[in-house]
């Protein structure tokens, strides 16, 4: 009888085990989906802030190449979206991270023009200090759209620094990492941009509308 009762008590422990397994992985691919759904969103949204409309007739995120280079912050592949007009290149929205954030990687796009024009930058993602770093947010400060409207040159590089360094960049009350890591950032991947505009254009398409923004892993390399 003691037996039968120890066996029926393990077997109902193995079965509540298993559904709570299961419960759990059901909940952590449904909080990964909506996540992933979220990020979506919000990338498609600052594709359209840092790309003007009338700067494209194309979709934006069914058109791009992924790309590796150490002067885009890692050597993780980033996205580099194409908006054409007429077929013709136009713009671009290129992924970039600053690796040296105060609190570490900020993820960033920069929009641009083929006149190497700064149309946008926005951040994605980064862990700064609020109050201190996190004004790199547009919705906390407008410091992020002090690039708006500048124009890239190689032979005007020193203004692309912070205030404190000798550039044009204001750095924030108290935390100066942040800002000089995201303008060190920007020129870095604008850099990259003017040497290598017309091989991003003429890749090869990653981003058709079937891959719902996930482009592939073929990439541009240096």
């Amino acid at each position: 009888m003691v037996k039968e009762t120890l066996i029926k008590n393990g077997l109902m422990l193995s079965a509540f085990a298993i559904v709570g397994t299961a419960l759990i992985a059901l909940t952590y691919n449904g909080t990964a989906d909506r996540i992933a759904q979220q990020q979506k969103q919000k990338l498609l949204s600052i594709l359209n802030e840092v790309v003007p409309h009338e700067l494209h007739d194309n979709e934006l995120y069914a058109d791009c190449t992924s790309v590796v280079s150490s002067n885009l912050g890692t050597q993780e592949p980033h996205t580099a979206y194409r908006a054409r007009i007429n077929g013709e290149p136009a713009a671009l929205a290129i992924e970039a991270t600053a690796p040296d954030g105060y609190s570490g990687d900020i993820a960033l796009v920069i929009g641009v023009d083929t006149q190497m024009n700064v149309l946008g930058v926005r951040v994605l993602e980064h862990k700064e200090t609020p109050g201190l770093g996190d004004k790199i947010e547009l919705a906390i400060s407008d410091w992020i759209t002090s690039f708006t409207g500048k124009h890239f040159s190689v032979s005007a590089l020193p203004v692309w620094q912070v205030k404190k360094d000798g550039g044009e960049f204001d750095q924030f009350t108290g935390a100066t990492i942040t800002p000089r890591a995201v303008v060190s950032a920007v020129k870095n991947a604008l850099l990259y941009v003017q040497d290598n505009q017309q091989t991003l254009f003429s890749a090869p398409n990653l981003c058709g509308i079937e891959n719902d923004l996930l482009p592939t892993n073929e990439v541009l390399s240096e």
